[in-house]
């Protein structure tokens, strides 16, 4: 069984930077995609950024050029660096893991940007 654990959520200021993290264990091989959606109250949850193993990117066109996502796959851990934050980005974050088989996710953490 394949678990994913997320971390780094919080409140921040507007202009204030987060780091995600989310960590993955058990058994899989060969993901086709790391990602990170998200979910605002009363919205479908939407694709944040995804990454695969040979680097490629892609990325919602609200975040571009604010986020990044990157991954440690010697760790099976992939990251969200959220800089340049807005209140338009307050959700709950969840990780995302796609395998040739089933696809997991994190159980989400909140991030509230907020003066």
């Amino acid at each position: 069984q394949v678990q994913l654990v997320e971390s780094g959520g919080g409140l921040v200021q507007p202009g204030g930077s987060l780091r995600l993290s989310c960590v993955a264990s058990g058994n899989f091989f060969s993901p086709y995609s790391m990602a990170w959606y998200r979910q605002a109250p009363g919205k479908k949850r939407e694709l944040v950024a995804a990454i695969t193993l040979s680097g490629s990117t892609d990325y919602a066109d609200s975040v571009k050029g604010r986020f990044a996502i990157s991954e440690d796959s010697a760790k099976n851990t992939w990251y969200l660096q959220m800089n340049s934050l807005i209140p338009e980005d307050t959700a709950v974050y969840y990780c995302f893991l796609g395998l040739r088989g089933p696809n997991y996710w994190g159980q989400g953490t909140q991030v509230t940007v907020s003066s």
